[in-house]
C-alpha cells in the first residue's frame, strides 16, 4: 500500500448566517451544496475507514473539486492517495477532516439547495432567483459527472447513483438547465439519463460553468 497526503488551506472567511441560523449565506451555499452533492454520489462503508474520513473516491478529479469546496467553506481537508489492489492496481482517494464525522456545512447546504430545486414556492420566480436555482443545477450535474459512475453513449448521458434523493435533484436539475431526464434501476443503483444530442451538450456545458449563486 503507497499513499500519500496534502493538506488544502481555507481561502474564505467563517460562514456567515444569513439572518438565520438554519440558512447558509449565498456565497456558501453553491459551494456546500456541490460539496454535499459530490458526498451523495458516493457510497462509503463505515467498516475500518477512519472517523476522520469524510469521502473517498475513485477520481482524483472528484476528490481534489471537494478539497477545494471544503476550503472555500473553511474546513479544510487532508488529502490521502492509496495504491490498492495485487493483480490489478488502483488508486483511492481520501479526505480527511480533524473533527470526526461530516461538517454540518454539507447537511445545511444538501438541505437548502434541495428545497430550492425542488419546491419553486421555496425561493420565489424572480429572474435572480431564477438563476440561483440553475447554478444549484449545474452543480449538482458537476458532482455527479466528476464523481458517479458515467453512462455515456451516442444516445444518452447517464450517471450511476445509488442515493435516490440525488436522483429526484438530477432530474430536476436537468430540466431546469433545459434538457428533460429520467431514471431507471438497474442492478444495485439507479441510472440518471439525459437524451444524447443538444441536451447532452446542454448539460455537459452547463455543469461545466462554476456560476456563482445570483444575489
Amino acid at each position: 500500500m503507497v499513499w500519500s497526503t496534502g493538506a488544502y488551506a481555507s481561502t474564505r472567511p467563517p460562514l456567515r448566517p444569513s439572518g438565520r441560523t438554519s440558512l447558509l449565506d449565498r456565497a456558501s451555499l453553491a459551494d456546500a451544496f456541490e460539496a454535499a452533492c459530490l458526498v451523495r454520489c458516493i457510497r462509503v462503508e463505515g467498516v475500518r475507514q477512519p472517523t476522520t474520513m469524510v469521502a473517498e473516491f475513485s477520481s482524483e478529479a472528484a476528490a481534489t473539486r471537494l478539497a477545494e469546496l471544503l476550503a472555500r467553506l473553511g474546513t479544510p481537508a487532508r488529502s490521502e492517495r492509496i495504491t490498492a489492489g495485487v493483480r490489478r492496481r488502483y488508486e483511492l482517494h481520501r479526505l480527511h477532516l480533524t473533527e470526526p464525522g461530516q461538517p454540518a456545512v454539507l447537511s445545511m447546504g444538501w438541505r437548502q439547495g434541495r428545497t430550492a430545486l425542488l419546491d419553486p414556492a421555496a425561493v420565489g420566480a424572480s429572474a435572480p432567483r431564477n438563476a440561483r436555482r440553475q447554478a444549484l443545477a449545474a452543480a449538482a450535474w458537476r458532482a455527479a459527472l466528476l464523481a458517479a459512475g458515467r453512462h455515456v453513449r451516442t444516445t444518452i448521458l447517464g450517471v450511476r447513483i445509488c442515493d435516490t434523493e440525488l436522483a429526484a435533484v438530477l432530474v430536476r436539475s436537468a430540466q431546469l438547465l433545459g434538457s428533460p431526464a429520467s431514471v431507471a434501476p438497474r442492478s444495485g443503483c439507479l441510472l440518471v439519463t439525459v437524451p444524447g444530442g443538444p441536451d447532452k451538450e446542454r448539460i455537459l456545458r452547463r455543469s461545466a460553468q462554476s456560476v456563482p449563486l445570483a444575489g
